[in-house]
């Protein structure tokens, strides 16, 4: 699970104990009888136990869906030659970055090329010679255009920063894949991407139970 996923565990965690906290103490209270004894709670207490009652399953179901999920995603990803269940689990979060706003199998693959020219698909945290502030799948610079440090060292928010890029790129389905990539990532060498197309749309096939084809087309 990522650093959000698990923040977002903590935090229905922290809210489902103050609901219990709320609901024993409501539970506990009881209305003073003539005679010292106590009662049964009021009905406006009652229902309000209810209702925190509700919103703790509520929560429930919600931290148990963050859990899930996170163990889903990692569990569900496919072994595929020639990469490593990082490499994997990278390429799997741009091709979801990619899916989340609306772009092509094409333009996903085209993401998961550029990831593999720039850092064979793993998190670098250094650059090169022509780019030493580079970091991340895509070796994005620190110029203000990629995001901070921590999202261009994230693959997700790396991934949304490159495919807004893009969407820029007029009449990019028309273009080789490697120029749309060079179009986003400015490579000294326009083909340096082509290399890794046929290993990316493979990856990409995989990851999303298509076909090379359907991947490429």
């Amino acid at each position: 699970m990522d650093v959000q996923g698990v923040q977002g565990v903590q935090a229905i965690t922290a809210r489902m104990a103050a609901i219990e906290s709320a609901i024993a103490t409501v539970s506990a209270a009881r209305t003073p009888t003539a005679t010292g004894a106590t009662s049964t709670p009021s009905a406006t207490g009652t229902a309000f136990a209810a209702a925190l009652a509700a919103e703790v399953r509520t929560a429930e179901t919600r931290t148990a869906g963050v859990r899930t999920t996170g163990a889903t995603a990692t569990g569900a990803l496919p072994a595929v030659d020639g990469f490593t269940p990082e490499q994997v689990g990278n390429a799997s979060a741009v091709v979801a970055a990619g899916r989340g706003m609306g772009l092509s199998l094409r333009d996903q693959a085209i993401g998961v090329m550029t990831a593999i020219g720039e850092s064979s698909l793993r998190v670098v945290d250094r650059g090169d010679a022509a780019g030493p502030d580079s970091r991340g799948l895509f070796q994005q610079r620190d110029n203000g255009a990629w995001g901070t440090y921590a999202e261009r060292m994230d693959p997700t928010a790396s991934a949304q920063s490159f495919f807004r890029a893009l969407q820029r790129v007029d009449g990019r389905d028309t273009m080789a894949p490697t120029l749309v990539a060079h179009a986003v990532q400015r490579n000294a060498d326009p083909q340096h991407y082509a290399r890794s197309w046929d290993a990316a749309v493979g990856l990409v096939a995989r990851l999303t139970g298509t076909t090379p084809a359907q991947v490429a087309g």
